[in-house]
């Protein structure tokens, strides 16, 4: 019997499957870790303040490519921002980190922040002259005093109570309670108590003050749905909803998912402090009437139109807008609060209405934001405020609460529904006014003709 003799074969060495690849031509590592922590602090602000997580990974990679890091892998969560620096095989990742922990609204720190990238992707400034500016903005305090924006607040909510069809006394009403709540919520704030509670706190006050004034005859005239549908408005205002439609929209599904829950939370908040405050009024025995459904916002053209900017531009004030950007807001309000006047006439569905306006205003926007030199996201956010579905939530609370009946959860759904709409309009928008603002972009620079462009410093070539 043969035996047939196995032939093994010696194992390749390194050198046969493998070659080290050369990664780009960096400047010298003080300047990566310098120019990785200036992309990470201009993302952390942009996310900070409601940007969608695609824009801020752009953003990111724009201005690393800017300084002379051309392959990086940018990382955005909700809460977080990880940004990688390629180097090669032969040459091991410098990878960054930047937690997100607090977030506001300042739209002038925004617009300051884009100027700077701007300025940055032309190649205008060195990485240590943004560096230091960037620092200015970051610890540079509000345009305005707090109690403006309180005041801005108040006419936020006045302007808000005209649109749906209130009086001067129901307007006048509605600043003064809202004045309350954004003073109550700055000391709540100062205590570090969490958004949910203060959330529930502003509707506990809200609809306490309508129920007071109902019970007491003092304001006959004022109608205590439309002044807890007001406040509802203002205090859903704030929440990062065109954000979150985005990173859906764009894949970034981790950073949907915690934006997401983060406005369930606060809006379950509010929903909580009206509904025990309708409850508690009901065993009080203060049992208010539900109101006639809202008319037509077409009704008064001039006035739906004037009010539907003041609603816009007081929202950018008290986000700490410039004048520039207040006119720009106001436009955009005016715009949104027509066209949904326009098609609600003519039968539509009420979330029909609200999609349509929404993606004009997205759409306007992404077209003018470069041209006034003004954040996309201030003119989305203002023009998507005066449809919030304050009315309907409320609506809904009512018939849970006071009434018993489980229509109100339908009621609810279909707010849902309309804020959704709201946001993904303003979302779709954006996306088909970016190729015609691109277009215009490429039209501008070859009607400007050639500029040079490079490193801001002598790059060299790493040693073998």
């Amino acid at each position: 019997m043969s035996t047939r003799r196995k032939r093994y074969r010696e194992p390749a060495t390194l050198p046969d499957l493998w070659r080290p690849v050369e990664g780009p031509s960096l400047p010298d590592a003080p300047v990566v870790h310098l120019v990785l922590d200036l992309a990470l602090r201009v993302g952390e602000v942009q996310l900070a303040s409601g940007a969608g997580a695609a824009d801020v990974a752009a953003t990111v990679s724009a201005v690393a490519q800017a300084y002379g890091m051309p392959r990086v892998e940018v990382d955005v969560t909700f809460t977080a921002i990880t940004v990688s620096c390629h180097r090669g095989t032969s040459a091991a990742p410098v990878t960054s980190l930047r937690v997100v922990r607090s977030r506001g609204l300042d739209y002038t720190r925004l617009d300051t922040l884009e100027d700077l990238i701007r300025r940055i992707a032309e190649n205008e400034v060195t990485a240590e002259e943004a560096y230091a500016e960037l620092d200015r903005i970051t610890t540079a305090p509000h345009p305005y005093p707090r109690w403006v924006a309180t005041a801005a607040w108040a006419g936020m909510a006045a302007s808000v109570a005209l649109l749906v069809g209130g009086g001067l006394l129901l307007a006048l009403s509605a600043a003064l309670v809202t004045a309350l709540v954004d003073r109550v919520g700055r000391l709540l704030n100062r205590r570090s108590l969490p958004f949910f509670f203060q959330q529930a706190a502003g509707g506990v006050l809200a609809t306490a003050f309508a129920l007071a004034l109902y019970a007491t005859d003092l304001l006959p005239g004022v109608r205590p749905s439309l002044l807890v549908a007001t406040g509802i408005v203002v205090l859903l205002s704030g929440l990062s909803l065109v954000g979150t439609v985005q990173d859906a929209i764009t894949g970034y599904n981790v950073t949907a998912a915690g934006r997401f829950v983060e406005i369930v939370m606060l809006t379950s908040g509010l929903i909580a402090g009206v509904a025990l405050t309708l409850r508690a009024g009901v065993q009080l025995g203060v049992l208010t009437t539900m109101a006639d459904p809202l008319p037509a916002l077409i009704s008064t053209v001039p006035l739906q139109l004037a009010t539907g900017a003041a609603t816009s531009m007081f929202f950018a004030l008290a986000s700490y807008a410039r004048p520039k950007a207040l006119m720009v807001a106001a436009c955009a309000g005016a715009v949104g609060t027509t066209s949904y006047g326009l098609l609600a006439v003519t039968g539509l569905n009420t979330i029909v209405c609200a999609a349509a306006a929404a993606t004009l205003v997205g759409f306007v926007g992404a077209l003018v934001s470069r041209k006034l030199r003004t954040p996309p996201l201030v003119v989305a956010v203002a023009g998507m405020v005066p449809l919030l579905p304050g009315w309907t939530i409320y609506r809904g609370l009512y018939q849970l609460t006071a009434d018993g009946d489980p229509a109100g959860l339908s009621t609810l759904v279909y707010a849902g529904g309309t804020a959704l709409a709201l946001a993904s309009g303003v979302a779709l928008g954006e996306f088909l006014g970016e190729p015609v603002r691109t277009g215009f972009g490429r039209l501008e620079r070859r009607l400007a003709g050639p500029r040079l462009s490079g490193p801001l410093w002598p790059t060299r070539r790493r040693s073998e």
